[in-house]
């Protein structure tokens, strides 16, 4: 397979921010029943990035704090990785993975995110819905780069959650757990 194209030169204080989870393929490490998913980036002095993803279930906000780097800090390709600690709350797992931007508008709007296993894929927009001919857009670009498209599915963003990221969901971060192995 083809290696696959990614951004260049990827300006991270632009980047970071609030992003809304427009589809993606489904995965283990992320509830399959979960509402207005949404995950924000703040850059660090060091330059790595605060990766806050979040979550509602049942109307209960779940969410999982990692760090993201730049994979090879003398490359200019938009190549990170992104570690997470599971379970959340007893950091003593690390779960690292590949995050590579492989196309954003150059008005930092939205993106598609994915890796080399091409076992994972995110579309995310600033806002919590985008238009559809931007959709068709990046699906046809991430079909080009060897993805399984079929497998994308839309994330409900039925409204805006709380803003509070004081609200955890009361289980000791046990909901992360649940949802990757459905216990």
């Amino acid at each position: 397979m083809a290696a696959m194209r990614v951004v260049r030169n990827l300006d991270l204080e632009r980047y970071a921010g609030r992003w809304y989870e427009i589809a993606c393929f489904p995965s283990r490490f992320q509830p399959q029943t979960g509402t207005n998913t949404r995950a924000t980036y703040t850059l660090n002095p060091d330059g790595t990035v605060k990766v806050l993803n979040e979550t509602w279930t049942d109307g209960r906000r779940g969410h999982i704090e990692g760090t993201a780097w730049r994979a090879d800090p003398g490359s200019d390709e938009a190549k990170l990785k992104v570690r997470f600690y599971v379970p959340p709350f007893l950091p003593i797992i690390p779960v690292t993975g590949d995050y590579w931007v492989l196309h954003i508008d150059e008005d930092y709007q939205y993106a598609l995110i994915g890796q080399p296993s091409r076992k994972y894929l995110w579309i995310l927009c600033r806002q919590p819905h985008m238009d559809e001919e931007v959709y068709g857009a990046l699906v046809e670009r991430a079909m080009e780069e060897g993805y399984d498209v079929s497998k994308l599915r839309k994330t409900p963003q039925a409204g805006p959650p709380p803003e509070s990221e004081d609200s955890p969901r009361g289980d000791g971060g046990m909901w992360w757990i649940k949802s990757i192995f459905g216990k």
